[in-house]
């Protein structure tokens, strides 16, 4: 025990009180000293800022807060992790031989990779999962132990654990690790962890099996991996778990078969195959979009997908994406030969996975003033990146996709207005595609990055600037920006609550000069632009993703590619019926007929199947009437109108938002 185990140590609370503690002074000793309460419910400590076990001493005079379940992210995060670990040894308990490599959190839970003697499946969740609330029930005590790195090391090889003892290894010699030890079971963690495995409750699940390769590269062993979720109570738990079953429901890859939006298949990994009836819904949001840059002063260009492998070299994109671009070589033909063959002037060539190099050609062709600035280029632009197979996930995770990109050249004195004009754009879009609620972070240095600190520092503090003239609530994520400079995100919420990041703004000092680009100053100096590289939606093929989820197939008026079904209930109105279907479209509605000979109900059940929001039924009373019934999806009355008033309300409702007076 620390000789300084008998001295006062003094605790100051977030209230701005302070407990002064003797003996050994750890935070259950706090907790207990506020209040049985408290020490019931407390899980962590923080300890001037660093989150602690309970158990661990506290030999001088600090800040401190007690984490219980009511702290939100926090108290998951350590739930999560302990639930993580509670696993592990459920499964090593039941399947000796098991070796467990890591378990990380990850968004709403947790998952752990194990390395399985026997073959290991689904239906072996059930008995996992009850092993783990028996592991709870015990209320073992866990413990935290420091250990000398080579110690440890053998330790794990002489227990047959040897993907633990690699992972040990990377750790720099003569830095001692840290063990947590439950009951008798231990693995390797910097913690912090709960004081026992009863403080973890009941409120976890199991979910699936996936397979996972070691490290992540494929040329390693394939692991199993066991993912799961825990929550602080039972209502949380099964308000996750109906989000799931909601979210399978509006699965866009599910809706689009449902739909005849887009499929996708095995001979083109990754790129999509739109069909007419997605292909409308892509035009109508790529219209809305290029009509909003054309009112904000954007200048559209397009520029090439293919470029010499030096744009990226000078770039920095070489170095730090060369794995996922597609590169092919510049073939030279050899008259000699027959056939082509590389020559000694042979260079590659990149299919581009981004658009900023490009843009910068298009910037330096001529000479630009200080008076051009700012100069915005929008392009919808084309990219390739060579993503994993396993990585690729309908809409979501693309190998082909079209960015709704563009690029700011302004002067350091134009950053704040340009960053506050394309804060008010993508708050009006989002607004518009019907999502209102956002959250903003701005993405500090990371560790690998191109620039010096100081062009770091006015690169964040300009963004930072801009939100705050913005009016824009903001939280930081540190080390999250892109290599060559700080990025604000910008998460939308979708209608279950969860959240996507599309839009980005990132400043950029460091691209204009590595890719030489200059404007003339007012002094007639040569002088680099600063380049800010935005967008809204991300990718279109995302956004659409994400939309279809949204609206669970049920898009807008504006935006749903066929907007109205015209069916007949007899034969009798099918001449009217056409008439209506020839106004509509007169008017820009899409509209369909349908007049087969099926009952009615089949028809509007098909329609509505197929999202079609509104469905015009017209029987002999409504051709002698010139009237139509109205049956709006997912409501079950009609509603008989004079068909010029239907018209009307269609073609107001219809109309994108930005064209609406």
């Amino acid at each position: 025990m620390s000789d300084m185990s008998s001295n006062a140590v003094n605790l100051k609370l977030p209230d701005g009180s302070v407990r002064t503690l003797t003996g050994t002074v750890t935070g259950t000793a706090l907790a207990e000293d506020i209040g049985p309460g408290l020490a019931k419910a407390a899980l962590a400590i923080y300890v001037n800022g660093e989150l602690w076990d309970l158990s661990r001493e506290i030999t001088e005079d600090s800040d401190v807060s007690i984490l219980t379940a009511r702290d939100g992210d926090d108290a998951l995060d350590i739930l999560r992790h302990d639930c993580a670990h509670i696993l592990a040894e459920a499964v090593q308990e039941m399947y000796p031989g098991t070796q467990v490599t890591i378990g990380p959190n990850i968004q709403d839970g947790f998952f752990y990779d194990f390395a399985f003697k026997t073959p290991f499946s689904e239906a072996d969740l059930e008995k996992v999962e009850k092993r783990m609330h028996e592991i709870v029930a015990r209320d073992e005590e866990i413990t935290r132990e420091i250990w000398d790195r080579d110690e440890a090391i053998a330790h794990f090889k002489s227990i047959g654990e040897t993907y633990k003892a690699e992972i040990i290894s990377d750790i720099p010699a003569g830095e001692d690790v840290t063990i947590y030890r439950q009951g008798e079971w231990k693995d390797l963690c910097r913690g912090p962890h709960l004081p026992s495995t009863g403080k973890l409750g009941k409120h976890f699940k199991l979910m699936k099996v996936a397979g996972a390769y070691w490290r992540g590269d494929s040329q390693n062993e394939m692991l199993t991996r066991i993912y799961g979720t825990c929550w602080t109570d039972k209502k949380e738990l099964r308000a996750y778990l109906t989000r799931l079953e909601e979210a399978e429901k509006r699965d866009h890859r599910k809706l689009g078969r449902e739909m005849d939006l887009f499929h996708l298949q095995e001979e083109a990994q990754g790129s999509v195959f739109w069909h007419p009836q997605g292909y409308k819904v892509w035009l109508e949001l790529e219209g809305y979009i290029r009509r909003r840059l054309r009112d904000a002063d954007y200048q559209e260009i397009k520029t090439p997908q293919i470029l010499d492998s030096k744009f990226w070299e000078q770039s920095g994109h070489w170095d730090k994406f060369r794995e996922n671009m597609f590169v092919v070589p510049d073939e030279v033909p050899n008259i000699e030969d027959e056939g082509p063959v590389l020559s000694g002037k042979s260079k590659l060539m990149a299919l581009k996975p981004m658009n900023c190099p490009a843009h910068v050609q298009v910037f330096k062709q001529g000479i630009r003033s200080y008076k051009d600035l700012p100069i915005r280029f929008a392009e919808f632009g084309c990219c390739h990146r060579n993503e994993a197979h396993g990585a690729l996930h309908g809409l979501m995770r693309v190998r082909q996709m079209t960015q709704d990109d563009a690029h700011i050249f302004c002067r350091e004195d134009q950053i704040t207005e340009e960053a506050v004009g394309f804060c008010d754009l993508l708050s009006r879009v989002y607004q518009d595609l019907g999502f209102p609620e956002f959250k903003v972070l701005l993405a500090t240095r990371p560790e690998k990055r191109a620039g010096t600190d100081e062009t770091w520092d006015r690169a964040e503090g300009g963004l930072e600037k801009a939100l705050i003239e913005a009016g824009i609530n903001f939280d930081y994520a540190p080390g999250e920006g892109a290599f060559y400079g700080p990025k604000l995100e910008f998460h939308l919420s979708d209608a279950i609550g969860r959240t996507w990041q599309c839009g980005t703004l990132q400043l950029d000092f460091v691209l204009p000069e590595r890719l030489d680009a200059t404007y003339v100053a007012e002094d007639g100096s040569r002088q680099r632009p600063v380049m800010l590289h935005r967008a809204i939606l991300g990718t279109l093929e995302r956004f659409i993703g994400i939309m279809i989820e949204h609206f669970a197939g049920r898009f807008p008026l504006w935006l749903a590619p066929t907007q109205v079904a015209v069916a007949t209930i007899t034969s009798e109105a099918n001449d009217y019926a056409e008439q209506v279907v020839e106004k509509l479209k007169a008017v820009g509605i899409r509209a369909v007929l349908d007049i087969r000979n099926e009952k009615i109900n089949y028809k509007v059940r098909e329609h509505s199947h197929a999202k079609v929001p509104a469905i015009l039924v017209c029987g002999a009373r409504e051709a002698e009437q010139q009237t139509v019934s109205v049956r709006r999806l997912g409501s079950k009355d009609n509603t008989v109108i004079a068909l010029d008033e239907v018209i009307a309300s269609l073609v107001s409702e219809g109309t994108a938002p930005d064209l609406k007076a």
